[in-house]
């Protein structure tokens, strides 16, 4: 028995997650699931956005999946918190072009390694109504940890090179650690190419070639920003799952908000649940059945015939669903 930590949040977030669970039990697997909270709606109803229970059931997970949340005014962020109770220091996002998808590049393939747990998205702030300071911590263990799994990520990913993204002509300090420690651990990694970039010409360059990119790995904030930048190169939000992996711990998530304009309507895309689903069971060791769910989005995208209203189509959330659960049983 696998137990599976399982968030819902808010909004959209409770539908997405039906629907990549549905495509989960569909699977011939052992899972346990284990409801926890998180949220606005659950800072409403207990006073907190993010229980410590819910970090309890979540560490004593084999993973968690996790749906999306609605930000609420002068609370903690349920999962930058998560993230680092957990210490799931990498931030996964594929970056990948699908047949069918009316999207500004239609060869994209490459993966954004974002460091989680530092940095200046960690909110690290102070100050009054007259000024204000946010903290920018950047250490070499962390760097070099990231920097690490994104070269592990370009070696089991057949890729031939790793970008480092950075902006240590201004940030001298806290990205010149970042840059030193990436071309460190290049040096254990011979078969890799490496190469770095400042953030704003790589910013650049995803908008005019995009294509020369294999694996990005950068700093927190930056990765948050280039992240959902390139989600745009390929359809939208809608398509964008990612995994949070850790030594111990592994959080999968889409990386779209919670929607609150169309939550309760069943119109919202489950395709980075699903996708996000399958990111989950690459890291449970399941790595046929995780080619079976994407392969199986791929084929539903390309069919064109059940999408939602974001990508064209009239489809409900859980037509969607199941479609996908139709193209898993044709491939076997």
């Amino acid at each position: 028995m696998i137990k599976i930590a399982r968030i819902e949040g808010d909004g959209i977030g409770r539908e997405v997650m039906e629907a990549g669970v549905a495509v989960l039990d569909s699977l011939d697997l052992n899972l346990d699931y284990v409801d926890a909270e998180a949220g606005r709606a659950c800072f409403e109803k207990n006073g907190t956005t993010l229980p410590d229970e819910t970090i309890e059931i979540a560490k004593k997970s084999k993973a968690t999946l996790f749906g999306a949340i609605t930000s609420t005014p002068g609370q903690k962020s349920p999962i930058v918190t998560l993230r680092k109770e957990l210490d799931v220091y990498g931030n996964l996002r594929p970056i990948k072009s699908y047949a069918g998808v009316d999207c500004l590049f239609d060869d994209l393939d490459f993966l954004i390694v974002r460091e989680n747990t530092e940095g200046l998205y960690s909110g690290l702030e102070e100050g009054d109504s007259e000024k204000a300071i946010a903290k920018r911590v950047i250490t070499r263990k962390a760097s070099e940890r990231i920097i690490r799994l994104a070269f592990n990520q370009a070696v089991k990913l057949e890729k031939e090179s790793v970008t480092c993204v950075h902006k240590s002509n201004v940030l001298k300090k806290t990205d010149g650690v970042f840059k030193e420690c990436f071309y460190k651990v290049a040096e254990e990694y011979p078969q890799i190419k490496t190469r770095d970039y400042y953030v704003d010409a790589t910013a650049m360059y995803l908008l005019t070639k995009p294509q020369e990119f294999d694996v990005i790995v950068t700093s927190n904030l930056f990765g948050d920003i280039l992240s959902d930048a390139s989600a745009g190169l390929v359809g939208g939000l809608g398509l964008a799952p990612s995994g949070n992996i850790g030594d111990e711990h592994g959080l999968f998530e889409p990386v779209h908000g919670s929607a609150p304009d169309i939550a309760g309507k069943n119109i919202s895309n489950p395709i980075a649940m699903i996708l996000s689903v399958s990111m989950m069971l690459d890291y449970l060791n399941e790595d046929y059945l995780a080619g079976q769910v994407r392969t199986a989005c791929e084929n539903v995208l390309r069919k064109g015939k059940v999408l939602t209203p974001d990508l064209g189509g009239s489809s409900k959330t859980m037509d969607v669903a199941n479609e996908v659960i139709k193209e898993i049983n044709s491939l076997e």
